[in-house]
């Protein structure tokens, strides 16, 4: 693992994120929250369950040293992936621009070490952990690129044609 890639993955994760947003921010209640009989079977829920896990695992990678993007009053509660993190797209939107940010500023914070580094954690489940950093931090980008493939197959069966996630364009 080596910081240049995972700046390349924060950088594709904002603006893929961003592009996908695009759509999103055109849904109307009924689209957001139309079931698509699978697991997580709406487009509300992908981006709820996407969105709390990326804020809790910034909170868990916050215990490897002392970093400044943790510091914000914004980190301070707790986050379950029972809960509800935001009920609209427009809100939705707004807290993810900020998460983003958040990511960006973390990897920014990053040294080579850190990456080398094993990262000392409990689970939602209360398990406990031990593991390499450099490859947490992949699990969290390869865990929103999945998720993003999910919702742009749900807005393709809404009949919203879509193509947000292009990596090439950033390399």
């Amino acid at each position: 693992m080596d910081l240049k890639t995972i700046k390349l993955l924060a950088k594709y994760n904002e603006t893929t994120n961003k592009e996908m947003n695009k759509y999103i921010s055109q849904l109307n209640a009924t689209q957001w929250n139309t079931d698509f009989k699978a697991h997580f079977p709406n487009i509300f829920k992908i981006c709820n369950h996407v969105y709390i896990g990326d804020y809790n695992w910034l909170k868990r990678f916050s215990k490897l040293r002392d970093f400044q993007y943790i510091k914000d009053g914004f980190f301070s509660g707790e986050i379950s992936f029972t809960m509800e993190a935001f009920k609209e797209p427009k809100e939705y939107i707004a807290k993810r621009e900020f998460l983003d940010k958040a990511i960006n500023q973390f990897v920014n914070e990053l040294t080579e070490n850190d990456l080398e580094g094993n990262l000392k954690y409990k689970d939602s489940r209360g398990t406990e952990h031990n593991r390499n950093l450099g490859g947490l931090i992949i699990h969290m980008f390869n865990h929103q690129t999945h998720h993003r493939g999910m919702v742009s197959i749900y807005l393709e069966m809404l009949g919203i044609s879509n193509d947000y996630s292009n990596l090439f364009y950033l390399i």
